[in-house]
């Protein structure tokens, strides 16, 4: 006997919860040969600020908490991807027309770069901050601070290795996050958005629209509650990214700009994903008091 496949419809993830858009619209997800896989949610404006908001809630407790903490927390990330590694892999397979063990390899290699990361949470504040030696009896500290609400338009290409690449280093500073995922390849980031939801990741940490993000961008560049927006998902499209630089200029939000291709994530990425959305706080304090 045979039977109809169940086919399903992937929401949103924000504040910790699934919702459909809020427009009720859903786009259709092709695997790599043009077949039908699954229906994705579209989002918003509205959908759009709701995530920023989610986001802007969850960044002083997120912010607040130790290093230690939020290595512990990423470090759980990559232990429930672990666990669901088939599922990833069928989803980047699917995604990216790779073989099973191709599809492995970057799933392996994005687990590891979650456990990276995660070993970084509490040492680099000790690499970029600084006792600064300056004349008079006073200690002079330099010390990196998240910047805040960071909007992150995921790479169009590596749909998970290239997600897990700059989500990472904006969560494990300290900072919350708004991530429009790959239009064409949404399905490894709404997997990893349920992993965030059964790890021990806040709500409102991490949220994921799917959707376009020609579309979403501009609302996000523009919104006024986001600090800072990283535009490698429109690498090479230098109009799109000169159109968002000039719209995050109105709150002066920090830019991460587009590269002018896809990099190779398979690289080491250096320190510069999570320097770029740090701010450095200078204190004085006299000596003896």
């Amino acid at each position: 006997m045979s039977r109809i496949d169940v086919r399903k419809t992937y929401k949103l993830y924000i504040g910790g919860a699934f919702p459909r858009s809020e427009s009720s619209y859903t786009y259709e997800v092709l695997d790599s040969k043009g077949k039908f896989v699954a229906n994705a949610a579209l989002a918003s404006r509205k959908d759009a600020r709701d995530a920023v908001g989610a986001a802007r809630k969850a960044f002083g407790g997120w912010s607040s908490r130790t290093a230690y903490n939020r290595a512990q927390i990423i470090y759980r990330i990559a232990e429930v991807m672990e666990d669901r590694r088939p599922q990833f892999v069928q989803a980047v397979s699917q995604s990216e027309g790779l073989s099973a063990a191709k599809a492995g390899g970057v799933v392996d290699e994005a687990i590891d770069r979650l456990v990276w990361y995660a070993g970084w949470a509490d040492k680099i504040t000790q690499v970029v901050g600084n006792a600064n030696p300056v004349a008079g009896p006073f200690f002079n500290l330099s010390t990196p601070e998240p910047t805040g609400v960071v909007a992150v338009l995921a790479p169009q290409d590596s749909s998970l290795l290239g997600l897990v690449s700059v989500v990472a280093p904006v969560i494990v500073t300290g900072n919350t996050t708004v991530v429009v995922s790959s239009y064409e390849r949404p399905l490894p980031a709404v997997t990893f958005a349920e992993v965030l939801a059964t790890s021990d990741v806040p709500g409102g940490v991490v949220n994921i629209l799917t959707g376009s993000a020609a579309t979403v961008g501009p609302w996000l560049a523009a919104h006024m509650d986001v600090n800072a927006i990283d535009l490698t998902g429109i690498a090479g499209d230098a109009g799109l990214a000169a159109d968002l630089e000039v719209a995050a200029a109105d709150n002066l939000k920090r830019v991460r700009r587009a590269p002018a291709a896809e990099p190779d994530w398979l690289l080491d990425p250096g320190l510069e994903p999570m320097t770029a959305f740090l701010e450095t706080k200078t204190v004085w304090h006299p000596i003896g008091v």
